[in-house]
């Protein structure tokens, strides 16, 4: 049957039911429960490299060990994401994307961006409902003001993430993609509409075990770029 052009289905003790909202419940709730479950278990697990990374910024770098990074989250609302500071005091007055051997980033604060260690604060926000594990990277709220049209507009509509099928693809092009003389130009032109398309496509097919699946591809990717580093010297961005 159909009720204001919405077809209905109804059930066999008389009540009616949409199609697909069922599932779409199911599946925010399984999505819900991985996010508590990892975060609180990976919280548990990194407690003592926090701890390390904390004792790390306060000796190599003046100023606070947290940043506080002011992003849009879902619907547009003003979000307050974690970060372990990586950057000089007062940096983000500057570019809203870091490129490539940023001068603003201090030696210690480099190694916590290739390792993304200075991500796991995000955790926290993942407690809060805030964002998930999977979801589109939430932007800075001057770009989403002056860059976002309507079809941009519409990845607000999903919870965002810590990964993201478009984040994942573009962590391995990064570097040839935003230009370190204007990086927040050359982001914009090269990388935020084509990414945050992968992130609307993959969310119309997503599921907890399609999360789970990348999360692991983005742990394995981190990991091994982690490990190159390493044995070939650097832990520049």
């Amino acid at each position: 049957m159909t009720s204001c052009g919405v077809e209905m289905r109804v059930d066999s003790d008389g009540r009616a039911s949409i199609p697909g909202v069922a599932a779409h419940r199911a599946n925010a709730y399984a999505k819900r429960s991985v996010d508590l479950v990892l975060a609180a278990a990976i919280g548990v697990i990194v407690l003592p490299l926090c701890f390390a990374a904390a004792f790390g910024i306060k000796l190599t770098s003046p100023g606070p060990v947290f940043y506080v990074a002011k992003r849009v989250g879902r619907g547009g609302r003003p979000l307050a994401m974690y970060k372990f500071r990586t950057m000089q005091v007062d940096a983000d007055r500057g570019s809203a994307i870091t490129a490539p051997s940023d001068s603003r980033v201090f030696p210690f604060g480099r190694f916590l961006r290739a390792s993304k260690i200075d991500e796991l604060p995000q955790l926290l926000n993942v407690l809060r409902g805030e964002i998930s594990f999977v979801g589109p990277r939430p932007e800075d709220p001057r770009i989403v003001a002056d860059h976002y049209d309507d079809e941009l507009r519409a990845s607000l509509e999903l919870t965002p993430g810590l990964t993201s099928a478009g984040t994942l693809f573009y962590m391995r092009n990064f570097a040839g993609a935003v230009q370190a003389d204007d990086a927040e130009r050359s982001y914009i032109a090269n990388i935020m509409r084509p990414k945050l398309r992968m992130d609307m496509d993959y969310a119309r097919t997503a599921n907890a075990f399609s999360d789970l699946r990348l999360i692991g591809a983005t742990v394995i990717f981190v990991v091994k770029h982690m490990m190159l580093r390493l044995v070939s010297g650097t832990t520049h961005e």
